[in-house]
């Protein structure tokens, strides 16, 4: 599996390819803005290794607490973690449920203090308006932290599949499941267990 650095050299050799595509296809400065942050910002903070100690996990500072619950819950390099847009899809709903966790208890504080006066259902309507309105600028971040994630995460199965290459050449790079065999232990007919009798006995004088 690539080291930290290396995964890092990859997300930023990648961008330049990233942005020009992107605004090959688009023709917009701002969509591929948003492509290409999506794409550093997935490849070097907000990527798979998020489920360990990594250099992602690092660089939230004195955030990084936040994920710790998501660590705890996933397996290292699982599917749920490294997997094709799943993994994306969950640290996005998982990062957006924190925040808005954390906003919620904030403007409940304030509005118990008297310091604002909130209207739930109007900001609710705000939210789904502005989802509305940018869902191109939305999808085209979304599709840039899933770039940046996958970038790392096919680095690091072309690294484990060339380490296997190497070691057990052709058939390595697609490992066949292990089938576990049982043990089936054979019924050997008992053996007579023989008493041995006593037949030296010895006198009390």
């Amino acid at each position: 599996m690539p080291s930290g650095r290396t995964h890092d050299r990859i997300t930023l050799w990648s961008l330049p390819c990233i942005a020009g595509l992107t605004f090959w296809q688009t023709q917009s400065g701002n969509l591929t803005l948003l492509v290409a942050g999506g794409f550093m910002l997935g490849g070097l903070m907000f990527g798979p290794d998020l489920d360990i100690y990594s250099r992602q996990y690092q660089r939230w500072g004195y955030l990084r607490f936040i994920w710790i619950p998501y660590q705890k819950r996933l397996r290292h390099r699982s599917f749920l973690s490294h997997g094709p847009i799943i993994g994306t899809t969950l640290r996005v709903l998982y990062f957006l449920t924190i925040v808005g966790i954390f906003l919620i208890i904030v403007l409940v504080i304030a509005e118990k203090l008297g310091t604002v006066a909130l209207n739930w259902q109007g900001m609710s309507n705000e939210v789904g308006r502005s989802l509305n309105i940018y869902s191109s600028e939305f999808i085209a971040l979304f599709l840039g932290l899933e770039l940046g994630a996958m970038s790392h995460s096919l680095s690091d199965w072309t690294g484990s599949a060339y380490k296997r290459y190497q070691k057990q050449g052709v058939k390595g790079i697609f490992p066949r499941g292990k089938i576990k065999k049982r043990k089936t232990r054979r019924n050997s007919p008992s053996k007579p267990k023989t008493s041995k009798s006593r037949t030296n006995s010895k006198t009390l004088k």
